[in-house]
Parts: C-alpha cells; structure tokens; sequence
C-alpha cells in the first residue's frame, strides 16, 4: 500500500504515439493532426525549427512525471497536453528537465520558448512571461473509497478529524475555515497534522481520520492510482470545481513570441472544444480543474 501511495510513475498507454514528423499524434486515445492555419500562424524561428523547446520541473504528479523512475521518458498531464497542443500546430513540443525556480528566468534568457509545469498565472510572472491558461488548481479533498462519512464539502469536515500536510496552504485552508464551522454549530475541525501527504494517507486508510486535505491534482491523481483506485475517492464540490481558493496555471511562454502565444492559445481552445482536453484531464483523475475557455494572462491579482 506504501508503495501505492509514494509511485510517481505514471501508467503507460498502448493507445498513445509520439508525434510524427508532420506533428500528428495520438493522445488519450484521439487521433490529433495538424491545423494549417495555426501552423502558418507560428513565428519563423519556430516554424523553421519544427519545433517548440518547453520547460517543465519533473517530477509533480499528476502534471510531470517520468514513466519510470531513474529514467528520462516523461508522461504527465503537461507533457501529454503538449504533444497534443504540437500536433494541433504541426511541430514538436520538446520537454526538458528544469528546476522550477529556473524556469522563468531561462525562459527570459532564450533557452526556452515555453514551459509547462502547472505554473501559477500570478500578476508578478505576468511581467516577463506570458500565460495561457489551461487549468485551475486549489485544495480538494481525498475521502476512503466510497466515502463512508458522505463528505460533499469543507463544511462537513466541521467536527471530524481531518489530515492535512504540515505547513501547507491547506493547512492554512482548515484553519481559516474553523470560524465557518463555530457558525454553523458544527463543531470545530479536529486537524491532524502530518510530515508528508503519503502518511496523511495512511491516517486516512486506517480509519483514523475521515478525510484528507490536498491540493485537488494531487487528490484525483491519488484516488485514480493508489491500489488501483479502489482505496481513496475525490470529492466534488460542484461550487469549487478547480479546488478550494483555486488559481489559474498556464503555459509560460516567452514575451518575444505573440506569434507563439496566440496560436498556442487557439489551438487549446480547438483541443477543449472538440474534447480532447477533457480525455487529457480525465486520464489523470483531474477532469473537474480544466479550464473550459483558452484564456490569457487570466490572474487579476
């Protein structure tokens, strides 16, 4: 079960391909090739190359993570809605390792066209980078397999013991939300405070807490792997369907290249709307924090 819990790996997919020369590729089981239009839409030095170089901090479950450990075969949310995104454009998005608060920085420098690694689209990033946003992403709540206790909501975790990361904003989410259950008479949240998430999980499996609280990828991805999804379930808020206090992330992409920026942003768009999004999401237990609109530069404050 421990190992359940900690495997960073990703399930491998006999439906999925590497991109073509032409950039076609299947993804989460759907056949995508290249729009000429868009294509034509890319900046020279991209077009020219064939190919868009890409940032990513590895590994960060469910987004980026290598397919086995100890070697460099990447999979992910990220790395799959890139090579969808590369065969919508009919070029290659090549993903390179970097630590993440060296991403924006190499991105400035020329090293990378973009980067996709669940970056939080925040005013001050906005600066020197543009965002084109894809998700959106805060706390969710991780329940034993077929939620016993029938939570729906932060607020029924009022009076039940909850297990949470110590010095996390969601540590910080159960403790803000103590005066919504003195109102509600409900009982204050019994938080249990844990090292790692992985022993907050075993809290969970053993029945000495009723649920836990993670960021919501996180939260789906373990429900959809640990034991083969038949131990934890990920609860649904409709009312907070990227998480709790949830954040847009985007895909950085260099201020040099509108031309990037733009044709990136109509081919998510093209990806949303004829579903393949969704499928991309969906294969990673996250469906409900994919953005339904390709918008840019979205975080206001």
């Amino acid at each position: 079960m421990t190992t359940a819990l900690t495997a960073l790996s990703a399930c491998s997919s006999g439906e999925d391909s590497p991109p073509a020369a032409s950039g076609s590729a299947t993804v989460a089981g759907v056949r995508i090739e290249k729009d000429p239009a868009l294509h034509d839409a890319l900046p020279e030095e991209i077009k020219d190359a064939g190919t868009v170089k890409v940032a990513t901090d590895v590994p960060y479950p469910p987004f980026e993570m290598y397919v086995k450990e100890g070697e460099s075969e990447l999979t992910g949310l990220d790395y799959d809605l890139g090579q969808a995104l590369g065969a919508k454009l009919g070029v290659r998005f090549t993903f390179t390792p970097q630590k993440f608060d060296g991403i924006v920085p190499a991105i400035q420098a020329g090293k990378f066209h973009a980067a996709m690694s669940a970056i939080t689209d925040n005013k001050e990033r906005q600066k020197v980078v543009d965002f084109v946003d894809y998700s959106q992403s805060g706390s969710g709540i991780l329940v034993a397999e077929g939620n016993p206790e029938k939570i729906a909501t932060l607020d029924d975790l009022c009076g039940k013991k909850v297990a949470v990361q110590t010095a996390t904003n969601q540590l910080g989410l159960l403790k803000s939300h103590q005066a919504e259950c003195e109102k509600a008479g409900g009982g204050q949240i019994d938080i249990q405070t844990f090292p790692k998430d992985s022993d907050a999980q075993l809290a969970l499996l053993s029945g000495r807490v009723v649920a836990q609280v993670l960021t919501k990828p996180a939260a789906g991805w373990t429900a959809k792997t640990a034991d083969g999804g038949q131990t934890f379930d990920l609860v649904e808020d409709p009312a907070a369907p990227g998480g709790y206090n949830a954040s847009p992330n985007g895909i950085a992409v260099s201020k040099k290249l509108p031309e990037l920026t733009d044709a990136i942003q109509k081919a998510l768009q093209a990806l949303i709307d004829d579903g393949t999004a969704t499928k991309i999401f969906d294969k990673y237990g996250v469906a409900g924090i994919a953005l339904q609109e390709a918008t840019k530069n979205a975080a206001v404050d």
